[in-house]
């Protein structure tokens, strides 16, 4: 059993009985709305660097972000198990993501590490996060492992020293061709165990949404009419699973200035092939010539128009589970708001609106305007606006 975060927990508790009654089955659903409340490790920077022993160094700055007493001695053992007894040179806490876990930089030697404990409510945790980690550490994927204990909920593995995306070589054209080829190795690991069907969950979200009281009656009602008809569209195409990530979103891809890595495991299972690959099209594909780029760097060659044709479905879905999530956050925050406007701004007035300061990221109104935005993508195909400002 993970640490719980009393912070959370009714939020956590609400949401999961209401919307997921089957959460054992699908609790990242849930994770990923509480993610959304706090900072974490998507290749964010130190919040609080000190020196000298683990549990000393906890006792420093940044108390609000800094590990509950009770679990100092989760990351001393963690890191007796990975390195032995050692001397800890310094210590800081990790923030600039979505993460729910708390994560901090450890120095040791001439070496960084990153000690990962988990800090939602473990009801709402996908219980394969682990074992497909592990799978994706062996094949160089994710950064290397030195130490996990899934009954603490604790990892320690190599720290990545980000830099941005923007950096890479051969521009957005190369990483798209590189975000293909990675897609493409993570399905070609051995096979992620099962959990939830994509459709299941993305119809369980959208239906807790739709009875929030966030919008006024009868809003909704195209767009769950127009899950309804993607539902039945998907339901004719087989589909063979295979590892998934789930999360191919640009926060979970760091660049060391050599290579990618793909981090933050914790929503990885056996899906359907396309659920990757149309978040990733999302997140790092801008324009039909990155996604041709992409799509061919995934497949191998040019897709046919039957791929295509269920590709589309696939990206509907996508989007409105991430409409799904936004608009719980929103809801969460700031409750039933009976809106009767689903309109959203377009990409050009919502960056305008950062820019100006008259949307902040992070908040509440932030990720109201961003599910508009993800429910506008879902119904008319338009380009999503990313989740950076979610965040």
């Amino acid at each position: 059993m993970c640490a719980y975060d009393t912070r959370f927990s009714r939020m956590t508790r609400v949401i999961s009985a209401i919307a997921f009654p089957w959460v054992a089955s699908a609790p990242e659903v849930g994770l990923k709305i509480v993610h959304l409340f706090r900072a974490g490790v998507r290749g964010g920077r130190p919040t609080g660097y000190t020196s000298g022993n683990v549990t000393e160094s906890f006792m420093a700055e940044d108390r609000s972000r800094a590990l509950p007493a009770e679990r100092r001695e989760t990351l001393r053992s963690a890191l007796n198990a990975a390195f032995g007894p050692v001397q800890v040179g310094a210590v800081a806490a990790i923030g600039g993501g979505a993460s729910g876990a708390f994560p901090f930089r450890v120095e040791i030697g001439d070496r960084s590490y990153l000690v990962r404990v988990e800090g939602a409510a473990s009801p709402l945790r996908n219980p394969h996060q682990y074992e497909s980690m592990r799978i994706a550490a062996q094949a160089g994927i994710a950064p290397k492992i030195y130490h996990i204990d899934e009954a603490a909920c604790v990892a320690v593995m190599d720290f990545v020293e980000e830099r941005s995306l923007s950096a890479f070589p051969g521009g957005p054209r190369a990483l798209a061709h590189a975000i293909g080829e990675m897609v493409r190795r993570v399905q070609t690991l051995p096979l992620f165990p099962g959990f939830v069907e994509y459709p299941d969950i993305v119809s369980r979200l959208w239906a807790w949404v739709c009875q929030t009281g966030l919008f006024a009656s009868g809003v909704l009602d195209t767009h769950t009419e127009r899950l309804e008809s993607i539902r039945e569209a998907y339901a004719r195409h087989p589909v063979n699973p295979v590892s998934s990530h789930n999360d191919f979103v640009r926060r979970n891809v760091l660049f060391d200035g050599d290579r990618l890595w793909l981090i933050d495991w914790e929503s990885a299972y056996r899906n359907d092939p396309l659920v990757d690959v149309a978040i990733a099209l999302d997140s790092f594909a801008a324009s039909p010539e990155l996604e041709s780029v992409l799509l061919n760097a995934w497949l191998g060659h040019a897709p046919d128009d039957a791929l295509y044709d269920r590709l589309a479905l696939v990206r509907a879905l996508t989007r409105l589970y991430h409409a799904g999530v936004l608009l719980s956050a929103s809801f969460a925050a700031s409750g039933a708001l009976a809106d009767r406007d689903p309109s959203a701004p377009t990409l050009q007035e919502f960056h305008r609106a950062i820019r100006d300061g008259g949307l902040e990221p992070g908040t509440p109104q932030t990720k109201h305007a961003l599910g508009k935005m993800y429910l506008a993508s879902f119904a008319t195909g338009a380009t999503p606006p990313g989740l950076d400002a979610a965040v």
